[in-house]
């Protein structure tokens, strides 16, 4: 079969498209799952039954709420300094002073990247830790469909209310019995977006008629966006959320009942970094202030200690039992003990028994030797500590011992929880080996295909022989394919974990493994042609048309070397540093070969000349064998070859020279209105310019100007004005069928030959797909290797999803491209 070089790299591009798609699938880890949500809400365990006959516990239900009401402020992007450091004293002085001196406990909770508000809701909520392709949907939070408090708390006949971050309405629908959604885009806008939860405030906390109430402020992470952590402006808004915690915790204080008390919850869903920013791992990223402030706990006294350290993760499962709720089937958190320990022992026994089986069942579902998991076998251990406990407790056993086996009960039980919860966290971050080697191994087949066809592709014909039937029906060929599923079987059934690529139909795995096996053939059939096909050159041979160019080996090095960099994480983080050097250097290149070109070379190259010469006489000797006589062809063509190395006469040459440099001078003004990296966001740059105070006379003027040129647009006639529009429209339809070849420019020549077009386009897909094809194979190889790295989830993964679109977005493009240009050769020929 003869392929064009576009339509050869088009289907490299689509293949190897599919294998990004296996190794992402395999390499972002999927949360654990328990049951369906519509499933959860099943009968709760009863209280372990105590040893011998004829005693049974009647406790056999959730046990009761512990608080009436419950309100939960999240304030975006808290910083657990920004409370418990010299800001929270400053700025804070009334939580400064509940958190010191109190009823209240105070832990610092910590975020699992990625720190950015959709996962961290999803966690807060759930209990559950969302995978990394959640930041993917962060900006359009579909409805969230696993077990969670909000929808526990509603199926229970709880009456919530919410204001705030409209990310909470979009995730629960339908959930709250009222609600005002703000949007999180508009971050200039320090003050609205917080006003507008509180203008609510003083309504609803008169009210009875709700149990529970969200308010999720925004501005304290717009100020770190715009300004960063030590703004001035973070300061005003630190003391305004203290005024209005203040409100909140003096309100439900006047409220209470003898029956039950309510709680205040204050925390943060995520931190930020020093430069404003979130969503990596730094601990200004993931450690956030956990507050619960309720006249049930007991005042603190004695000296202040630093707050303990638990997982945002604990949150869910602690509101549940002070709701009264079951704890959410998917909820890898711990109750936070403190919080119930005023409770008796035979209830906070009976809660941690509740979370320790939740977490079991949990680690049933997705772990196939759970039996033999430490966690799992602790948790045992203690529910038979529990039964003889309980038997103590119905005989009427009073004395110090069912204190003391009581407290050793509660001992085991934590460390079985701590021992759950790290094993099914640990799974979160569990790889799907087989599934990225399969993923891997196609990616690498393409690469090798399209550097074994380089010479070829790139010939002036920009087309060549691909065969394949050889490999098809040859005996390598269905070997490779029942080896390959052999090992499939093998690997399938002896898997522990759960594995992506082993849940596929039949059909489509063996699919897949003939896809392998047909890449691997053909490229066997591709390195055997080149054998039989490297004979001592002839005499004279034609000038080859493939030969490599200064700029094609500067390209090739330039690949290399920014493939190179993508195993350390500060030259991802500083990637753009790069890129600027590469197109700098290449604009030089590229100015110094088009000045050798026009100035250095002489009328007519003797190496060229000669060359072309010899060229031009292999052909004359080989028509004299055929009697043809063609010395003024010789003549007129060889006078047409010497002709082209001639000067570049008028307006092209000179546009030529000034093309590298009109880029470099862009490349630069565009690196001074924006900084980008970790490292130099900080500096200034037009768009601090921009929002700075000390340009007002600057800034006063250009509005000015702005504001008169719209005003004699506008007072001028329309038809003006569509005159101008439509000369743009035409001239943008026109630069669009100049880019496609239809049409040229004034500058430019006019070519008759289709060929030529067609060959370009060719030529250009397939360098376009094997420089995306070196980065994205070498760079899987590199996230392989580092897939425990520290850096991983905050540095090396999202450069890994942006190559993996970047390989989509190119395999749409050479698509494209390659569809216009048969079109279009199939028009010529028609």
């Amino acid at each position: 079969m003869r392929l064009r070089s576009g339509v050869f790299a088009s289907s490299c591009l689509l293949v190897e498209a599919l294998g990004v798609a296996l190794f992402l699938r395999g390499f972002f880890p999927v949360p654990v799952r328990s049951l369906p949500r519509r499933e959860a809400r099943g009968d709760p365990p009863a209280e372990p039954a105590p040893p011998g006959p004829g005693m049974v516990s009647n406790w056999t239900k959730i046990p009761p709420p512990l608080f009436k009401k419950v309100v939960i402020v999240l304030i975006d992007a808290l910083r657990d300094d920004f409370v418990f450091g010299s800001k929270g004293k400053q700025f804070m002085p009334y939580t400064t002073q509940v958190v010191e001196k109190g009823t209240s406990y105070s832990f610092i909770a910590e975020a699992k990247p990625p720190t950015v508000t959709m996962p961290r809701i999803k966690a807060l909520m759930t209990g559950g830790i969302p995978g990394f392709i959640d930041v993917i949907v962060n900006l359009n939070s579909p409805a969230l469909l696993d077990d969670n408090l909000i929808w526990q708390a509603k199926t229970a006949g709880k009456r919530i209310i919410f204001y705030g971050d409209d990310t909470w309405v979009k995730l629960f629908p339908k959930h709250f019995v009222e609600y005002d959604g703000t949007t999180s885009f508009f971050v200039s806008d320090f003050t609205e977006v917080d006003d507008n939860v509180t203008r609510h405030l003083d309504r609803v906390l008169k009210r009875e008629d709700w149990d529970l109430l969200i308010l999720h402020y925004l501005g304290l992470d717009h100020i770190g966006h715009m300004t960063g952590p030590n703004s001035p402006l973070v300061g005003p808004k630190l003391r305004e959320m203290d005024n209005i915690l203040k409100k909140i915790h003096i309100s439900l204080l006047s409220k209470e009942e003898t029956s039950l008390p309510n709680l205040l919850v204050v925390c943060g869903d995520h931190g930020m970094s020093e430069t404003g920013s979130h969503g990596g791992s730094s601990d200004g990223e993931v450690h956030t202030p956990l507050l619960f402030i309720s006249s049930a706990f007991e005042k603190r006294s004695g000296p202040l200690t630093q707050p303990g350290f638990v997982q945002q993760t604990d949150l869910a499962s602690t509101l549940a039992v002070g709701l009264g709720l079951p704890i959410s089937k998917n909820s890898v958190g711990n109750l936070i003990l403190p919080v119930v320990g005023g409770k008796t022992m035979r209830e906070q026994l009976r809660f941690v028994h509740l979370n320790g089986f939740q977490l079991s069942r949990l680690l049933q579902e997705n772990t196939p030797a759970y039996e033999k998991d430490p966690g799992y076998e602790h948790f045992k251990i203690a529910e038979k500590s529990h039964g003889n406990w309980i038997k103590l407790y119905l005989e009427g056993n009073n004395s110090e011992i069912l204190l003391n086996l009581g407290k050793k009960v509660l001992k085991q039980y934590l460390e079985a929880l701590k021992t759950l919860s790290s094993s099914l966290s640990k799974q979160v971050a569990q790889y799907d080996v087989y599934s990225m080697m399969v993923g891997t191994v196609i990616i690498m087949e393409v690469l090798l295909l399209l550097l074994l066809s380089l010479p070829k592709a790139l010939s002036s014909q920009a087309e060549f022989e691909v065969s394949l039937s050889p490999p098809l029906f040859s005996l390598l060929f269905y070997l490779m394919c029942l080896m390959l599923c052999a090992v499939h079987v093998i690997v399938c059934t002896s898997a522990e974990s759960s594995c992506y690529f082993c849940s596929m139909s039949w059909l489509t795995a063996v699919g897949v493994m003939m896809l392998i096996s047909a890449l691997m053939c053909s490229i066997l059939s591709t390195i055997a042609k080149i054998f039989e096909n490297s004979r001592p050159p002839l005499k004279n041979p034609v000038v080859s048309s493939s030969s490599w160019s200064e700029i094609d080996v500067l390209i090739l090095a330039g690949t290399i070397g920014h493939v190179l960099s993508l195993g350390a994480s500060s030259f991802i983080e500083e990637e753009h540093q790069t890129w600027y050097f590469l197109i700098n250097t290449l604009c030089l290149v590229l100015c110094q070969e088009l000045c050798r070109n026009n100035f250095l070379l002489k009328e007519c190259d003797p190496q060229h000349s000669t060359t072309v010469k010899q060229n031009f006489d292999s052909i004359g000797e080989a028509s004299e064998c055929k009697n043809i006589d063609i010395p003024a062809a010789r003549n007129s063509k060889l006078g047409k070859a010497t002709s082209s190395t001639e000067f570049i006469k008028g307006s092209d040459k000179w546009m030529s020279l000034a093309s590298p440099w009109i880029i470099l001078i862009c490349c630069r003004l565009l690196r001074s209105l924006n900084q980008t990296g970790v490292q130099w966001a900080h500096q200034p740059d037009f768009g601090h310019w921009l929002t700075s105070s000390e340009q007002k006379s600057e800034l006063s003027f250009l509005a000015a100007v702005s504001l008169l040129m719209i005003f004699f647009l506008v007072q001028r006639r329309c038809s003006l004005v569509s005159k101008i529009a439509m000369v743009l429209g035409l001239l943008g339809v026109y630069s669009y069928r100049a880019a496609i070849g239809n049409v040229i420019f004034p500058w430019q020549h006019a070519s008759k030959d289709i060929s030529k077009n067609s060959a370009a386009v060719g030529h250009g897909c397939f360098c376009y797909a094997l420089m995306r094809s070196i980065p994205v194979a070498i760079y899987i190889v590199l996230v392989t290797g580092l897939r425990y790295h520290l850096f991983i989830w905050s540095v090396f993964s999202p450069k890994l999803l942006y190559e993996g679109v970047h390989v989509f977005i190119t395999a749409a493009i050479c698509l494209f491209f390659t569809a216009m240009d048969q079109n279009h050769s199939h028009k010529v020929q028609d």
